[in-house]
């Protein structure tokens, strides 16, 4: 970031800030821009010696409101000095300023932030104790409100995890993530949903199920996270092959024009305390359990679903490890569904390695297009697992016989009303597009000649996390092996893709250190 030679004048207060009481103009900056991206997270910038730091006795790091016109937010204090600012001078974060508006010279106002009643229950569950449905509506509502820290975010996040929440305070932590959010409601009685926990590289199956549920009749206005912990989330991988950023009032026009839709929940304000979470989530790379289920079921109930499907890998090395804690998870959130009266089913599936050949968003995209358009060098598993979801969701919601879905489903897969329909949302969204391509690739081959014994999903996410995934789209990783089969010393095992060299160096250092493939 290099400042200019010549530092231009700034322009004069607005005539609001230049008059008034003394208070009104010691709290009063103009807006610089700085163009700092921090991503999600809120920051003001100012000089450590300017009347308002004076003032109010702030020092780095502090909360602040921030208010530019109408507009407010809190933000965290980062203390910039010249040549950057200048003693009456702010800058933001861009996420910030988007929210704020900020235009250069526009008049900043900053006070301390509200004090946080709601830490004291945030404490008292880090100590241990039960929270109530009042306590997590306030820890809620301040989350929503963007009024905690990411350090608060993180702690609580941890204070859940581990099995750390009882069944009550799941039901009333999702309760509270419904309440401060946004509902959509749908003139069917039956409204499908299809959701996958997560933790297996390449299982993209539910643009698919989506695609052939919406074929045989089935509304689904699908909802889809980023990715939290893994190299690509449905939205991800969507967003590589159509707009994905929708409002509601975009969203059900979508659903009235084809039945389904594929878009980011972030967007629809659905459930906006999970989608903050998520961002500290990803950072410390957990996925608490309590959490887990809030989100799904919250955005589920907001988005107006009747009937959701969960797939649910199980695996050593998936998110889901143990049938103990399949069985756990599967009490909880039945219950939890239960007291929303949501009508849910939990598929358990194989989750004892990746599921299609590409991990990345642009690389399960392609996965994706080759099983819709029933390519013949589709990945066999990918395929034959959205089949019998799909066909699960199609029994779960009676448009089929028990016995039946499996069947019905390859129908409209094979007969192409399934990758019609799929055009046909990606169309209303805002058009079907083409997956890029990195720049950078490199083979892992291996190292002997054998039978792959197994492969370590783990290493394979990290390996493709570490190659850019899901941030650069184009990156991640290829796989051209699958347990069982025979390969010889000197064949590629898989390809990393990257749009950085050192992003390809970097994964492939980390791929040669933990090989995810065991040759015997």
């Amino acid at each position: 970031m290099n400042a200019p030679a010549e530092r231009p004048a700034a322009p004069a207060p607005r005539a609001e800030a230049a008059g008034g009481d003394l208070e009104g103009e010691v709290r009063t900056l103009l807006f610089r821009p700085l163009d700092i991206d921090t991503w999600q997270e809120h920051v003001i910038y100012m000089h450590p010696d300017c009347a308002v730091c004076r003032a109010e006795g702030f020092s780095a790091q502090t909360r602040v409101r921030v208010q530019i016109g109408d507009n407010t937010l809190i933000a965290t204090l980062t203390l910039l000095g010249a040549p950057l600012l200048a003693a009456g001078e702010a800058s933001l974060s861009l996420s910030a300023s988007r929210i704020l508006k900020a235009r250069a010279g526009d008049v900043v106002r900053v006070s301390h932030a509200p004090a946080l009643e709601s830490v004291r229950a945030l404490r008292a569950k880090i100590y241990g104790s039960h929270l109530d449905s009042v306590q997590l509506d306030s820890i809620i509502d301040d989350v929503s409100a963007g009024r905690y820290a990411d350090v608060h975010i993180a702690a609580f996040l941890t204070a859940c995890a581990n099995e750390r929440m009882t069944l009550r305070e799941t039901v009333d932590l999702t309760r509270a993530m419904v309440k401060f959010g946004q509902r959509l409601h749908w003139d069917r009685d039956v409204v499908a949903d299809k959701h996958c926990v997560g933790g297996l590289p390449g299982n993209r199956t539910t643009p698919v199920v989506v695609a052939i549920a919406a074929a045989a009749g089935l509304l689904v206005p699908k909802t889809s996270s980023r990715a939290i912990t893994s190299p690509a989330g449905t939205a991800d991988v969507m967003e590589a092959l159509t707009c994905v950023t929708l409002d509601a009032a975009q969203m059900r026009r979508v659903v009235e024009h084809a039945g389904a839709a594929l878009v980011w929940g972030g967007a629809l304000s659905l459930s906006p305390a999970d989608d903050v979470l998520i961002r500290v989530e990803r950072a410390l790379d957990i996925d608490s359990d309590a959490q887990m289920v809030a989100s799904i079921l919250s955005k589920k109930i907001a988005a107006g679903s009747t009937h959701v499907l969960i797939d649910v890998p199980v695996g050593k090395t998936a998110k889901i490890r143990e049938e103990s804690k399949l069985a756990h998870l599967h009490a909880t959130m039945t219950k939890v569904a239960e007291a929303f009266g949501l009508n849910l089913r939990i598929v358990p599936t194989d989750g004892s390695q990746p599921v299609g050949r590409g991990v990345g968003p642009a690389l399960e995209a392609l996965d994706v297009l080759a099983v819709l358009q029933c390519q013949a060098e589709a990945p066999a598993a990918l395929r034959e697992r959205s089949l019998l979801l799909a066909g699960e969701l199609l029994e779960f919601c009676g448009v089929v016989p028990a016995g039946q879905g499996r069947l019905q489903a390859g129908r409209l897969l094979d007969n192409g009303a399934a990758w019609a329909r799929f055009q046909a949302i990606c169309e209303a969204q805002g058009g079907l597009r083409m997956p890029g391509q990195a720049v950078f690739r490199r083979d892992l081959v291996a190292t002997r000649s054998g039978v792959v014994a197994a492969i370590d999903n783990r290493h394979v996410s990290r390996a493709a996390k570490l190659a850019g995934a899901p941030r650069r789209q184009v990156a991640g990783l290829e796989l051209h092996v699958r347990v069982g089969d025979a390969v010889d010393a000197g064949a590629p095992l898989c390809t990393l893709h990257a749009q950085a060299s050192g992003e390809l160096d970097y994964a492939f250092s980390y791929a040669l250190a933990h090989v995810p493939f065991v040759i015997e």
